[in-house]
């Protein structure tokens, strides 16, 4: 069978690492890179990293607004369907490239599979979350990363199709824990173990919302421990834009973003970490990382449930008293198993 997989963005990457070594095993596989993310540290440190196949294409389309990113990743991706005519598209998450993919595929009458199909944040404020239900209701076969995303999926009438996998992520991230401890990053940045706080925020609702964004900068500036706070480039150029971004660099410790060894590195040896990233919530609590999220919703609730993630939303003071105080439960469940990628493999060859 051929199967045209698709990502863009950094998460799309590091899963489909682990997923595209099992699917050559039995099948052709084309590798399109949209280009979503693609300066250096945002997109090709991953494949070297990760041992990811070079792409076949990429149809590089760059930064833009939702609209037009989407848009044109459907313009530029037909004539490579007409050309390659694969029997399944392969999607991941919930990226304006995944949602792209999914409507090239209904349009076109192509088979489309979906993994971390399921999630759900029931916040529709999110583009993510858009993203996620529309390509779910687009998909053939859908790959749940856990009970509740099936769960889920069942509640809006998808049953068919659907297989609980456990989570692609759960092989990876703890893959590369073991192998991002030759990174010198500690060393690089003058940092102990388990001394500092990692953050990351890039979600347009705190990024581009000028009270969101001045809220998490006072709330780090007057957090005690260090903070360490690799900038993506939507993040800086608000920071710059809002004339926040001098206020933050004189308390916290801003640092290009990483490739994902380095990063892998940093969040297994952090005291806690500030997200607002659906991943990165997920990692904290694989590598055991009591985890503070900058949101109100997660499609990842299991992670508040079990007591390592707290929501905290932009408040200054939840985004401080927690820095603080919240500590990690002293019981930990393996929500999250491994095998994630066989099973996807077995699936796909019955396909």
């Amino acid at each position: 069978m051929k199967i045209l997989t698709i990502v863009g963005a950094r998460p799309q990457f590091v899963k489909c690492g682990s997923v595209s070594m099992e699917i050559r095993k039995d099948h052709q596989e084309i590798l399109v890179h949209t280009g979503q993310h693609y300066d250096y540290l945002m997109n090709k440190v991953f494949f070297e990293e990760l041992d990811i196949p070079e792409p076949d294409y990429n149809l590089e389309v760059g930064s833009g607004s939702h609209c037009s990113q989407t848009a044109e990743i459907l313009k530029r991706l037909e004539p490579i369907l007409i050309k390659e005519k694969p029997d399944l598209i392969l999607v991941y998450g919930d990226t304006n490239s995944t949602l792209a993919s999914a409507l090239a595929a209904a349009k076109m009458g192509i088979k489309l599979a979906h993994v971390e199909a399921g999630l759900r944040s029931y916040d529709k404020t999110m583009p993510e979350e858009i993203n996620r239900i529309l390509t779910d209701h687009c998909s053939d076969i859908l790959f749940c990363p856990t009970q509740t995303a099936v769960d889920n999926l069942a509640k809006e009438g998808i049953v068919a199709g659907v297989y609980l996998t456990g989570d692609v992520m759960a092989d990876t991230s703890l893959y590369a824990r073991t192998k991002a401890e030759s990174s010198t990053i500690l060393e690089r940045l003058n940092l102990k173990s388990k001394a500092y706080l990692l953050a990351t925020i890039h979600r347009a609702a705190n990024t581009d919302n000028r009270d969101n964004l001045e809220n998490i900068v006072n709330a780090f500036c007057a957090i005690e421990e260090k903070i360490v706070f690799p900038l993506h480039p939507r993040t800086e150029k608000q920071l710059k834009a809002f004339g926040l971004y001098d206020k933050l660099s004189s308390k916290v410790k801003l640092i290009e973003p990483l490739g994902y060894l380095d990063f892998t590195k940093l969040l297994n040896h952090a005291i806690k970490v500030l997200t607002d990233s659906g991943g990165v919530q997920k990692e904290a609590y694989l590598f055991k990382v009591p985890c503070i999220t900058l949101r109100d919703t997660t499609e990842w609730p299991e992670t508040v449930d079990s007591g390592w993630n707290k929501l905290v939303g932009c408040s200054v003071d939840r985004i401080i008293g927690n820095a603080h105080i919240f500590e990690a439960p002293k019981f930990y469940n393996d929500l999250y198993k491994s095998g994630a990628c066989e099973l996807i493999g077995a699936v796909l060859k019955d396909a």
